[in-house]
């Protein structure tokens, strides 16, 4: 274990993220809220967001703001647009209101787009069969890939423009721009496949494009897969020097850390228990009946550890001078500790504040030195209904 250093910062004290000053180093990560029936920004998403700013937590970020109609997860999710910017503003304001940060996550769903509910086609490096997409992606034209850089902006640009302090682009989980750096989903032999440059293409594209609309004032950071968790897909090996070629770039303030796979392993950015039978009860009869068959494949029981992908993240602290945030399966106090010790700028909780939006001011004046999480892992199934812990009453209103 890496030795703690004495002089490393409070969890508490102010810290910089790139050109914005936070109030901590406690990071909400993006967690699909479930609450934007038809793609709107609703009383209940302003809310989830407020409680989190209220909460103590330094910034707040919106989940899966989708780029465009056919880059989103399900018609559920937000596209970034300017017929939400009002409502946006409503969002960021409030946030604001309650002294925290907000970041917006922008993306493209890809091979993991539902695309019956979309009712718009989605894109992958290469054509294959998808799962979430019920069917064959095709491989996208390079016109297509012109076309996803530009919605990039554009969806960049809307986001300032509602108040967002900062955007978090998503490469990780299999998402449209991971894919294209995975060897397993990316068989293209033009520019945008093969070589580990060629496979990085389309995201520095994207981040010199983003970057570009929202100038030098505005927070730009990437949420960044270290390893799939599946057979042949990215690892460390590739993921390391993938990451190095991004910090030379100089576009990104800091990177995310994260692992997995939406589409064919996505406990491994969970861990703990799988709630099985809720999922499947979440679900058409057609949906249910595969989860019966091959819910295991795509949700294996992995053990939960407090801190999870912190030996993997070492590896990126080791050669990176970049700000770094770590994630996974932080509930501890000491967790924050150490992790600001070994030299990580941020930490992000997820599930932690699900449980306990207000565990950051506990955690600072001493009443908590641990969340009460149990990673019981039944949050998940709560997505369609407004995602939750369960074992909290539900809150009405702000």
């Amino acid at each position: 274990m890496a030795q703690e250093d004495p002089g490393a910062p409070s969890p508490f004290e102010p810290a910089q993220l790139g050109p914005l000053s936070l109030r901590n180093r406690i990071i909400k990560a993006a967690t699909f809220e479930g609450v934007m029936p038809g793609g709107a920004v609703s009383d209940e998403l302003i809310d989830f967001h407020r409680r989190v700013a209220r909460g103590g937590a330094a910034m707040t970020t919106v989940a899966y703001c989708a780029i465009s109609p056919g880059g989103r997860v399900n018609r559920n999710t937000l596209v970034m647009s300017d017929d939400i910017l009002v409502d946006l503003r409503r969002l960021t304001d409030a946030v604001h209101d309650e002294g925290a940060a907000i970041a917006a996550q922008l993306g493209h769903a890809g091979l993991v787009a539902d695309v019956r509910s979309n009712r718009h086609p989605t894109l992958a490096p290469s054509t294959q069969l998808s799962a979430p997409a019920m069917g064959l992606v095709r491989g996208a034209s390079l016109g297509q890939l012109d076309e996803v850089v530009d919605q990039f902006r554009r969806a960049a640009a809307v986001a300032i423009n509602a108040g967002f302090d900062a955007i978090e682009l998503h490469l990780g989980h299999n998402y449209l721009l991971s894919s294209f750096l995975s060897p397993n989903l990316n068989h293209r032999s033009d520019d945008y496949g093969g070589s580990l440059e060629n496979r990085l293409r389309l995201s520095r594209r994207v981040i010199e494009a983003v970057r570009g609309a929202v100038g030098p004032s505005v927070a730009l950071t990437a949420k960044f897969n270290m390893a799939d968790g599946v057979p042949g897909g990215l690892w460390l090996e590739e993921s390391l020097p993938l990451a190095a070629l991004l910090e030379a770039d100089g576009h990104l303030d800091a990177l995310e850390l994260t692992g997995g796979s939406s589409l064919r392993n996505a406990m491994y950015y969970f861990r703990g228990d799988v709630p099985m039978a809720e999922f499947i009860a979440t679900q058409p009869r057609v949906v249910g009946w595969g989860l019966r068959l091959f819910g295991k494949r795509i949700f294996p029981e992995l053990p939960f550890e407090e801190g999870f992908f912190l030996p993997f993240a070492r590896q990126f602290r080791e050669v990176l001078s970049m700000p770094l945030i770590l994630l996974g399966g932080i509930n501890r106090l000491d967790t924050v500790e150490h992790a600001l010790s070994e030299g990580f700028e941020f930490v992000a909780m997820a599930r932690a504040l699900l449980r306990e939006p207000d565990l950051p001011n506990r955690m600072r004046n001493d009443q908590h030195s641990a969340g009460l999480c149990v990673h019981c892992n039944k949050c998940l199934p709560t997505i369609y209904t407004g995602t939750r812990c369960v074992l909290v009453a539900p809150t009405v209103g702000g």
